[in-house]
Parts: C-alpha cells; sequence; structure tokens
C-alpha cells in the first residue's frame, strides 16, 4: 500500500528545493530573444498555437476510445484521457523534460540529459519553456495511446503509475536518442552509416506513436483478453463499441489536430516547408483511409467504419516522420501501405496472437510507427535538409543513400526493443505487486461503477448480448 506520509514529506522537499535553488535563467522575460531574433513573436505563436492543436488531441483520443467501446466504461476512458494529461504535463515537468532535452558531456549525454529538473536554473528561459510545452503535449499524446489498447480491464490506479512513468521515463529517454542530440541521432557510428545525419523521425512515428503503441501491446499480452473476446478454440469475437458517432468524431478531432503535430514540429513559421508538411499529412491520411474502406468492403461485401477511420489515423501516424522530408506522390505511397498494415496488424492480434486490443492503438500506433521510420529511409528525396533548408539534404534508398535506410531500420529495432522490453518489465512489476486487473465482476458490470462509482448514461437501461465465455 502506498505511505501517504512519505509522499507527503517527499512534495515538501522538492517544494523546499525549488525555493532554494538559484536563479540562473537566461532569458525568463523575452527582452533579449526578442532583440537577437525579430523573427521570434511569429515563431513562438505558431509553435504554441499548434502545442494547443496537440493538446486538443486529447479529446480526439477519449473520442475515439469511448466510442470503440462499451457504454460501460465510457466514463472510465474519459477518466484515463484526463489523467494523462494532467499526470503527464506534471512529470515530464519534473523528470522528463529533464532527461530528454538537459545537456551532458560524454557517453551520458548519448543516453539522457542531467539538467533542467522542474525547468528551474537555466531552463526558466523563454525559449525553453517553449520547448517544454511543445514536447510536453506529445509526451501526453504517447501515454495516451496506451489507453486504447489495455481498455476495459486495467486497474485506474494501475494504469496512473503506468502513465506516469511513459511521461517521466520511457518517451523521454528514447526521444532523447532522437531529438535531444543521444545516439541514434548524433554518435558517429550512425552519421557515418547515415551520410551526414543520423537517425531522424521529424515529427514522432517512432518517439511518440510508436513507443506508445509498443508499450500498449506490452500492457495488453500482459493483461489478457477481455472476457468473451476469444471463444475456447481461440476464434476472435467482436466486441461493438457504443457509438461510432463518437469514434468518428474523435478521428476527425485528431486529424485536425494533427496539422498542429506535423508542421508544427519545424518549431517555426519562417520554414515555409510547412506547406508541403501540411499537404502530405492530409495525403497519406486520404490515402490509408480510402485503402482500409476498401480493403474491408472486398473482404466483408460492407465498407468497416471503424476500419476505416483506424485507416486514416494509420495514415497519418506513417507520416508523421518523413511528412518534411519527402514529395506528396511518396506520402500517397505510404498512407496506402499504412491501410494495407491496419488491416494486416487488426488479423495478426486477433487471430494469430490472440491479443486483445479493443480501438486498434497497436496497429494504428505501434505499427504504423515502425513503418513511418522506414518510409522515411525509402522515400526521402533530398529536397529539406534536417529541420532546415540548409544541407545536409537528407536522402534515402530511392534517392542513392542505402546507409540511411539501414540507419532507420536500426531506430525502428531499437524503438520496439524498448518500448515493447521496458513495458514488459513496467506491466509484469505492476500485476505481481499492486496488479493490474480489475476483478471479473467488476469487468463484467463495467469499470464506471467499479473504477469510479458513476454511471456515464444513468437515464438508460444497458443491456448486451452474452458473449462466448461469459456467465448470463
Amino acid at each position: 500500500m502506498v505511505n501517504l506520509r512519505h509522499i507527503h514529506v517527499m512534495l515538501i522537499v522538492v517544494l523546499l528545493a525549488m525555493l532554494v535553488t538559484p536563479a540562473l535563467a537566461q532569458d525568463p522575460n523575452g527582452a533579449e530573444t526578442l532583440e537577437g531574433d525579430p523573427n521570434a513573436p511569429v515563431n513562438f505563436a505558431w509553435t504554441l498555437i499548434c502545442g494547443f492543436l496537440v493538446m486538443f488531441m486529447q479529446a480526439g483520443f477519449a473520442m475515439v476510445e469511448s466510442g470503440l467501446t462499451r457504454a460501460k466504461n465510457t466514463a472510465n476512458i474519459m477518466m484515463k484521457n484526463l489523467a494523462d494529461f494532467s499526470f503527464g504535463a506534471l512529470s515530464y515537468w519534473a523528470v522528463g523534460f529533464a532527461l530528454m532535452f538537459g545537456t551532458a558531456s560524454g557517453i551520458t549525454g548519448l543516453l539522457f540529459g542531467t539538467d533542467g529538473f522542474f525547468l528551474l536554473g537555466d531552463a526558466y528561459d523563454v525559449s525553453t519553456i517553449e520547448l517544454w510545452f511543445f514536447q510536453m503535449v506529445f509526451a501526453a499524446t504517447a501515454a495516451t495511446i496506451v489507453s486504447g489498447a489495455v481498455a476495459e480491464r486495467v486497474k485506474f490506479s494501475t494504469y496512473l503509475i503506468a502513465s506516469v512513468a511513459i511521461t517521466a521515463l520511457i518517451y523521454p529517454i528514447y526521444g532523447h536518442w532522437l531529438w535531444g542530440g543521444g545516439w541514434l541521432n548524433a554518435a558517429d557510428f550512425m552519421v557515418n552509416l547515415g551520410g551526414g545525419y543520423g537517425a531522424l523521425d521529424f515529427a514522432g512515428s517512432g518517439v511518440v506513436h510508436a513507443i506508445g503503441g509498443f508499450i500498449g501491446l506490452a500492457g495488453a499480452l500482459l493483461l489478457g483478453p477481455r472476457i468473451g473476446k476469444f471463444r475456447k478454440d481461440g476464434t476472435p469475437v467482436a466486441i461493438p463499441g457504443h457509438a461510432l458517432t463518437f469514434a468518428v468524431l474523435g478521428v476527425f478531432i485528431l486529424w485536425f489536430g494533427w496539422f498542429g503535430f506535423n508542421p508544427g514540429s519545424t518549431l517555426a513559421a519562417t520554414e515555409l516547408r510547412i506547406s508541403v508538411i501540411a499537404a502530405n499529412t492530409v495525403l497519406a491520411s486520404a490515402a490509408g483511409a480510402v485503402t482500409t474502406l476498401f480493403i474491408t468492403w472486398w473482404r466483408f461485401g460492407k465498407p468497416d467504419v471503424s476500419m476505416t477511420g483506424n485507416g486514416v489515423l494509420g495514415g497519418l501516424v506513417a507520416i508523421t516522420a518523413s511528412c518534411a522530408w519527402v514529395s506528396p506522390w511518396a506520402s500517397v505511397v505510404i498512407g496506402i501501405i499504412a491501410g494495407i498494415v491496419i488491416y494486416v496488424g487488426v488479423w495478426l492480434l486477433d487471430w494469430v496472437l490472440h491479443i486483445d486490443d479493443p480501438v486498434g492503438a497497436v496497429s494504428v500506433h505501434g505499427f504504423n510507427g515502425a513503418w513511418g521510420l522506414l518510409a522515411l529511409g525509402i522515400f526521402a528525396d533530398g529536397t529539406y535538409g534536417v529541420y532546415t533548408t540548409e544541407g545536409p539534404l537528407v536522402t534515402g534508398l530511392l534517392y542513392g543513400n542505402a546507409g540511411f535506410l539501414a540507419v532507420q531500420a536500426i531506430s525502428m529495432v531499437v524503438n520496439f526493443a524498448w518500448a515493447f522490453g521496458l513495458g514488459l518489465i513496467l506491466f509484469a512489476a505492476l500485476k505481481y505487486t499492486v496488479g493490474i486487473r480489475v476483478p471479473p465482476a467488476e469487468e463484467m458490470q463495467g469499470l464506471d461503477i467499479g473504477e469510479h462509482g458513476v454511471s456515464t448514461y444513468p437515464n438508460f437501461v444497458i443491456a448486451e448480448p452474452v458473449l462466448d465465455g461469459e456467465k448470463a
């Protein structure tokens, strides 16, 4: 059991540390930044507005997840999304940002940062805090992806611990390796193999989405399937969500928010490549939607609404790594393959691995996040540099740079090993200590009542068919 007295003492220690730490701020009011860069106001406004859009994606995730799950678990889904952002903001402020972007020398700097905890000292600076805010909403996104994969049977208290671990440790350390000057991006071996630059990921196919998706895979594996999801012979049973309206609304919210996610990752409105990034984002997502629409129409005789929505999201995830470095035709190809990955991924989890992922989070974010990293290594066309118009320009396999594809493949393998491996360790540790799954009776009743003592729809009588393996 958690010792509340110890937590109270720890909070006092943290607050005292904040009070006595000397002020070493570089530019907390922005005057020096403005004097040194006349473009700072427009770039700050651009980055912050894009960050606001990414924050609103939390609403999209809440709608998609609740719509694709049962009515009796809706309040639980909403609460997890509220908690992801709230706990995530605080844990990324306290620990995560420093590990991801703090400075350090030697081998330590290649693995993680060592300063900027609680945004103290030099981190109390307008430019640093602008980056913190933009990255904080990304960190919360990585955490909330896990919610869908473990939906309808995970203990809320345990989920909170996992969410904090993701935003404080798992996401930031891999993020440092790609975005904070860590070894995947900056080690001599990776730079030489890549042709002048190491592994890249423009807006987070791997850093955000694959990390969240593969942690979710580990959680779903250790939790086990929902009651009634698989028959005794292993045949999967469809468990329909309660509101496709919510799910499709959530897809549109996420689609809109993604224009903050991808173009915003320039961190500058003065980088006019934002027009190409926006076009690539919409083309890949549209191609993913059309692909899943026709696959399900061909396979089942009817175009499937939820799968088409996931096709949109899969296309968005897949283009996120390469959106600044590929041409529009390549983004369409990336989106088409993403739609195929969605269908194959769902089939693989349901029919082969027998892993229950209620909303398709692993296929959308995990598998397509991995595909996005590889796609960058294939289709980068040499028209844009590393977050700037200046060289070295980024080229992939189709443009003569096989080494960069190798670098991206290394990054993909490391991503899976890190996220899935630590996800297994995290959920296993929780499983054998505090427990990770609600009791069967609570699962049957619904997590709204059992975990939160409330019904989302108190004026409606909720009736469900008895699924194979359930007791009437």
